[in-house]
């Protein structure tokens, strides 16, 4: 079950699946979970591929506009993806 913190977004994968994805920020480090369908359990999603960690960093500076994340928070979570992903420009 998603709770209130999380931010969650749909998408498909490789195989055309429609998939939804869950994201928390727990301490300083962003936790992923993913679904297949509605019915689904989420688990953890250990490695969270790029496409993932650009559409968090979308929904984090929409909410930094709407004043409901601190600013800071792009600057780190940008700090993250590079941390995983070197070759990426967020």
């Amino acid at each position: 079950m998603a709770n209130k913190g999380d931010i969650g977004w749909k998408r498909r994968n490789e195989e055309g699946e429609k998939i939804q994805v869950s994201a928390r920020k727990v301490g300083n480090r962003w936790l992923f979970r993913i679904r297949a369908a509605k019915g689904d359990s989420w688990r953890d999603y250990e490695n969270p591929e790029l496409i993932d960690w650009l559409e968090l960093l979308e929904s984090v500076r929409r909410r930094i506009q709407r004043n409901l994340i601190p600013e800071i928070e792009e600057g780190r979570l940008i700090s993250a993806i590079k941390e995983h992903y070197p070759e990426a420009k967020p």
